[in-house]
């Protein structure tokens, strides 16, 4: 069995901070592009898609920043974070992805947050 690495993408998108923050760390946000349904209890976060449910436990979250999430059945080391990164010259704003993956299953879970994004950008009106 490898093991999983660590990986990061990193996502153009035409949003303000503060709007960005909510998609990626409140429910309703987060339902609109990253699940189809998302709960938020005693910092567990339940991830619904079609008849597949995860969940993943809130390690950290700073204001219009940065969310970190671990599945629960994971890896130790494992987490997956989305990080705002706004360009301090041109203020541009990006969605920088932590994720990790095996050498199997990295251009699986690229492709996934691609597609993911992209309802992101469709979301936003990006």
């Amino acid at each position: 069995m490898s093991e999983k690495k660590k990986f990061t993408l990193e996502y153009e998108l035409r949003s303000s901070p503060r709007i960005l923050f909510s998609f990626i760390s409140e429910p309703n946000g987060l339902s609109q592009w990253f699940a189809d349904d998302v709960i938020f209890r005693d910092q567990v976060y339940t991830f619904t898609w079609d008849d597949e449910i995860q969940k993943a436990k809130l390690l950290s979250i700073k204001e219009n920043k940065l969310v970190k999430f671990k599945w629960v059945d994971d890896e130790p080391h494992c987490y997956f974070e989305m990080e705002i990164v706004q360009d301090e010259l041109t203020n541009d704003v990006a969605l920088a992805i932590t994720d990790f993956a095996t050498d199997d299953t990295l251009a699986e879970r690229t492709q996934i947050w691609d597609n993911q994004i992209n309802y992101l950008h469709s979301v936003l009106g990006a």
